[in-house]
């Protein structure tokens, strides 16, 4: 923790930063999380100027200028690290990431997925979903795996798809729950509530047996 008894977090980005925004707001807030650094591997994006706003560092590490994907997972490692991060969020990073950083941040890493998981890993997720027939979708948080979008499931946030849904309504609607579920679960986990042990959720000091719902909460807290 740091002087002011608030987590040092670092966020990985690729995008506008929505959920950037949302931890941004809550921190601004009362979430106990110091953000000290933004990083992206896409130059100019507007998650970056969020960031700078809020008076945040910010870095960029462009991908495509390294020479292969272990390369670029050493040099973030080094930029994360230095800023002193206990826990690393994932807020729309849209890289595969590799064995060895994976298990450098084991559980110490988040990360939001636009889908009720394990449905829909990867990309795409609202075209696969209204093409599916499905009558709901979602969100979920998970602690980050080698697996893609395959860790231990935290908590999901769960919507109803409409017969007229088209993909950029659906994932409006969705977003709406990702800026709910990714600040609560972030905030459980700097006020020491939530751990991962043996790759097995440990929420409140008891076994998660299976994701919390954001619907059956009494009240986010």
């Amino acid at each position: 923790m740091t002087e002011q008894g608030k987590l040092p977090v670092v966020v990985l980005i690729s995008g506008g930063g929505t959920n950037l925004q949302a931890l941004i707001d809550e921190a601004a807030h009362d979430l106990p999380i110091e953000i000290r650094a933004v990083i992206s591997n896409i130059p100019g994006v507007y998650g970056l100027t969020r960031a700078t706003e809020a008076g945040i560092e910010t870095r960029v590490l462009d991908h495509t200028r390294f020479a292969s994907r272990e390369k670029f997972d050493q040099a973030l490692t080094q930029v994360i690290d230095k800023f002193g991060a206990r826990l690393v969020l994932l807020a729309g990073f849209m890289r595969i990431l590799t064995p060895d950083f994976v298990r450098h941040y084991s559980g110490r890493m988040l990360n939001v997925h636009p889908s009720l998981l394990p449905r829909y890993q990867g990309l795409h997720t609202h075209r696969r979903a209204i093409e599916a027939g499905d009558t709901e979708h979602g969100a979920s948080v998970h602690f980050v795996t080698e697996e893609l979008d395959g860790g231990p499931v935290i908590i999901q946030a769960r919507v109803p798809l409409l017969a007229d849904d088209t993909e950029d309504v659906l994932a409006a609607r969705v977003l709406e729950k990702e800026h709910i579920i990714y600040p609560l679960v972030t905030r459980w986990f700097a006020e020491g509530r939530l751990q991962l042990e043996n790759d097995k959720v440990i929420l409140n000091d008891q076994p998660l047996v299976k994701p919390v719902y954001l619907e059956e909460l009494k009240q986010p807290a």
